[in-house]
């Protein structure tokens, strides 16, 4: 069995955390991850903190083992979801789109073991300055909004600028991703894309089925024009959206073209208006299954290759 420090600090089976997607990772998906020894988050998003309570009840109703929060630091409500996360008790708050300094000192009053998401080494270095727990690691492959560095550039830069635990995240989604993140000094992965195949995720089922039947080149990057990046699978919509960005269409009429997208991907499957949020391995995800077998599949594939049985090396 793979075990690493963040085991024992977290309290966790398996070094494998559940990426925080908006609209996707829910208190059921959450519970279903910590079941199978991960850890499960949930995502706050843009969401308002009793909606939020809402989930973090499901999760404990299903589940007595130690699950996260993700919180979006640019949400409109994110002061009250802080606040929320602390009243919970939750174990792990996970963060992304902004510094958490600010709620750093409540955070720990909690005992909330507080793990950022960093696409930089300067980010890595400031949150290491201000009390991070351990530090997510996220090259441009996975999905959502995305940095400029991969994985396998970003994790041992990421490695060597900070004495905290460090998790790999972007493109992983089997054994062979696992062993290489750790390889490069991290401590553990999370994963995204992977976790949308789960029995527990809920996502519309032309969401799952276009992940199920997904190729190498099934995802793109729109937004950059704007500053914010993000990945997303090759639909129309996409398409569209990306024709627009690179026109002398105002950046106001972008922003509101991407307004509700998400939710209409995730609740509704609408290819036409939704965004299909992908990281690149999705070509590599190709059945339905629980969330806790795949937790034990990527753990036993990694475990020969990390004692060294490649079938490359002699």
């Amino acid at each position: 069995m793979i075990k690493s420090v963040i085991c024992d600090i977290l309290g966790i089976e398996y070094p494998v955390f559940q990426g925080g997607m908006a609209w996707v990772a829910d208190g059921k998906l959450a519970a279903a991850v910590s079941n199978g020894g991960g850890l499960g988050i949930i995502a706050g998003g843009n969401m308002p903190a009793d909606l939020l309570k809402e989930q973090i009840r499901i999760a404990h109703s299903l589940t007595d083992k130690p699950f996260g929060v993700n919180i979006m630091l640019q949400s409109p409500f994110v002061d009250d979801v802080a606040a929320l996360v602390c009243e919970e008790k939750v174990a792990v708050v996970t963060t992304g789109a902004g510094n958490p300094a600010k709620y750093m000192e409540s955070f720990h009053n909690a005992g909330i073991k507080v793990i950022p998401v960093v696409a930089s080494v300067a980010m890595a270095k400031l949150m290491t300055r201000v009390g991070a727990t351990a530090l997510i690691a996220e090259g441009g492959e996975s999905g959502g909004h995305v940095g400029e560095l991969t994985t396998m550039v970003l994790v041992p830069q990421i490695v060597d600028a900070t004495d905290l635990p460090v998790i790999a995240a972007g493109g992983i989604a089997d054994g062979r991703g696992f062993a290489a993140a750790l390889m490069l000094g991290a401590c553990g992965v999370q994963m995204g894309t992977r976790f949308l195949s789960a029995y527990e995720c809920t996502i519309h089922p032309v969401y799952k089925e276009k992940i199920l039947k997904a190729t190498d080149l099934c995802t793109m990057v729109t937004g950059k024009r704007l500053g914010h990046p993000v990945r997303s699978l090759r639909t129309q919509f996409a398409r569209d959206y990306s024709k627009l960005e690179y026109s002398d269409t105002p950046d106001e009429v972008l922003e509101q073209m991407g307004v509700g997208t998400l939710r209409k991907a995730v609740v509704d499957g609408n290819l036409k208006e939704g965004t299909f949020l992908s990281g690149q391995i999705a070509a590599m995800v190709h059945k339905e299954q629980p969330a806790a077998e795949i937790i034990r599949e990527v753990c036993e594939e990694a475990e020969p290759i990390l004692l060294g049985a490649s079938k490359w090396v002699k």
